[in-house]
C-alpha cells in the first residue's frame, strides 16, 4: 500500500502528537507537524505541495482558490469545527478535495471571555506579574463586576451561555444583535436593547457573532464613540467585526477604559502592532477554543476523518 503524507499545521504548542492516538494510522500515512505559521500563501504551497492529507486548525492557515491549485497533490482537508471561513470550499470541490470538519467540545471561549473580564476589572494578571517582579505591595484598585450590565451582541449557544455567567455574577444583561427579537432575549433571561442603546448604557461589551460579509465592521466608529468613558469592550469572537483602526485610537485617547482582545484583524499579531503597547488593553493570541479538552476531542476525530476517507467513506463532511 503507497504510503500518504500528512500534514498537521499550526500546532504552536507541539500537542497534537501528544493528545490523540495517531499510531493506530502508522501503517498508512506519514504525519509532519507545523508548529509555526506561514507567512504567506506561498510559503504555504511551497511547504505542502507533497502532501495529500491536511489538518488544518480553523482559520489559521488560509486556503483560497490559488492555494488549492498549487496543491496538486492534495485529496483531503479536515479542519477543526465544521465551519472554517479561510477555506475556499468551492476551489476545493473543483480540485476534487475532500473536505471535513471536527465537533468541538463545550464553549472554552466562554471561560476565556469571563478571564478577560474578571482581567479588565480586577488586574489579575498585572499585580500577579508585579509580585513576581518584586514590585510595591498593591497599586490597582479594581471593580466589581456584580451589578454592572453586559452588552452581549450576538446571543447565540455562546452569547447565551457568558450572558447565563454574567448572571451568576449579578451583572445585568442586555443584547442586541441584527436579528435577536425581543422575544428571543426573554427565553434566554436577557434584556433586549437597541444597537444604539446597549453601547450607551453596558458597562462591559462582549461579541458573539459569526464573522460574515454581514458581520465584517459591525461594531463601527460612531457604535464605539457612543460607549461610557468607564466601559470595556471584550472580543473574542473575530477581529474584523469591529473597526480596528477606530478602537485602537479610542483606546489611545482613553475615550473607553480599556479592552481585552483575542482576535485581531490581523493574525499573528504583528510585532509592531500599538495594541501591544497600551496599558488600557488585556490582548491573548486567539485562545478562545484553546483547551486541553477541546484539542483530545478536535485531534481523535481528524483520525477518525483520515481512517473514513482511506476507506472511502468520509464523515463529517463539509461543502
Amino acid at each position: 500500500m503507497t504510503r500518504l503524507r500528512c500534514a498537521i499545521l499550526d500546532d504552536y504548542q507541539n500537542v497534537a502528537l501528544q493528545l490523540a492516538d495517531w499510531s493506530q494510522l502508522n501503517d498508512r500515512i506519514d504525519v509532519t507537524v507545523f508548529d509555526t505559521p506561514f507567512t504567506s500563501s506561498e510559503d504555504t504551497t511551497a511547504a505542502l505541495k507533497d502532501f495529500e492529507i491536511i489538518c488544518a486548525m480553523r482559520e489559521r492557515t488560509q486556503f483560497p482558490r490559488t492555494v488549492f491549485e498549487a496543491l496538486p497533490k492534495l485529496k483531503l482537508l479536515i479542519t477543526s469545527g465544521m465551519r472554517n471561513a479561510a477555506i475556499d470550499c468551492e476551489a476545493a470541490k473543483a480540485r476534487n478535495v475532500v473536505v471535513c470538519g471536527t465537533a468541538m467540545v463545550g464553549n472554552p471561549t466562554a471561560g476565556l471571555t469571563i478571564g478577560l473580564m474578571l482581567e479588565l476589572t480586577r488586574k489579575i494578571g498585572f499585580e500577579n506579574a508585579r509580585m513576581k517582579a518584586g514590585k510595591p505591595w498593591q497599586v490597582t484598585v479594581g471593580e466589581d463586576v456584580e451589578g454592572k450590565t453586559l452588552g452581549v451582541i450576538g446571543l447565540g449557544k455562546l452569547g447565551s451561555h457568558v450572558a447565563r455567567i454574567a448572571r451568576a455574577m449579578g451583572m445585568k444583561t442586555i443584547a442586541w444583535s441584527t436579528n435577536l427579537t425581543a422575544e428571543a432575549c426573554e427565553k434566554a433571561g436577557v434584556t433586549y436593547a437597541t444597537k444604539e442603546e446597549l453601547f450607551a448604557t453596558a458597562d462591559i461589551i462582549t461579541i458573539h457573532v459569526v464573522l460574515s460579509d454581514r458581520s465584517r465592521g459591525l461594531v463601527s466608529r460612531a457604535d464605539l464613540a457612543r460607549m461610557k468613558p468607564t466601559a470595556y469592550l471584550i472580543n473574542t469572537a473575530r477581529g474584523p467585526i469591529v473597526d480596528e483602526a477606530a478602537l485602537l485610537e479610542i483606546l489611545q485617547a482613553k475615550k473607553i477604559a480599556g479592552a481585552g482582545l483575542d482576535t485581531y484583524s490581523h493574525e499573528p499579531l504583528p510585532l509592531d502592532s500599538p495594541l501591544r503597547k497600551l496599558d488600557n488593553v488585556v490582548i491573548t493570541p486567539h485562545l478562545g477554543y484553546v483547551t486541553v479538552e477541546n484539542y483530545r476531542r478536535i485531534y481523535s476525530e481528524m483520525i477518525e476523518g483520515i481512517g473514513g476517507w482511506l476507506k472511502g467513506e468520509p464523515v463529517r463532511r463539509i461543502g
